[in-house]
């Protein structure tokens, strides 16, 4: 009897390359989530914020209105003033609540910047709590076209 020499397998190496394809995959899905969200990101978008199903009247503790015409005219509770005769009433009102809600009625056409020199001015006085006033878009617009009426023949 002979006795042979057993061939023994060496069993598994360890690796020394490394696995790209998930590298690879996570960089491609972080390339199409970009690609998805780049467009997101621009600023050239238009609006049209007068109009909004959420516009309606608030209630506050106190307010106070002020409203700018399209032909640049300022008014407060109805009142016409001039921007520095605003600020001094603002003022007054903001020493007897300064809770007051300043709510801003402004016409589509009054420049943003106008806006802003308002804005300032209720902020000087005291007044942080500013809202935009918006009209509902009318209720013909609100109806879809499959629930409108047939029109006779």
């Amino acid at each position: 009897m002979s006795f042979g020499r057993l061939d023994r397998s060496l069993g598994s190496q360890p690796m020394s390359d490394i696995n790209m394809t998930p590298l690879i995959d996570v960089m491609l899905v972080l390339v199409v989530i970009f690609i998805i969200t780049a467009p997101l990101l621009a600023s050239s978008i238009k609006l049209d914020l007068p109009t909004t199903d959420a516009a309606r009247a608030g209630d506050a503790p106190r307010s106070v209105t002020v409203v700018m015409d399209a032909a640049g005219q300022t008014y407060l509770q109805d009142q016409a003033v001039a921007l520095d005769e605003l600020a001094r009433l603002l003022t007054l009102s903001a020493r007897a609540n300064p809770e007051t809600e300043v709510l801003l009625r402004a016409d589509k056409v009054v420049p943003y910047g106008r806006i802003i020199e308002v804005m300032g001015a209720a902020q000087k006085a005291g007044l942080n709590r500013i809202g935009f006033v918006a009209d509902a878009p009318a209720q013909a617009q609100a109806v879809p076209a499959a629930a409108a009426p047939a029109a006779k023949p």
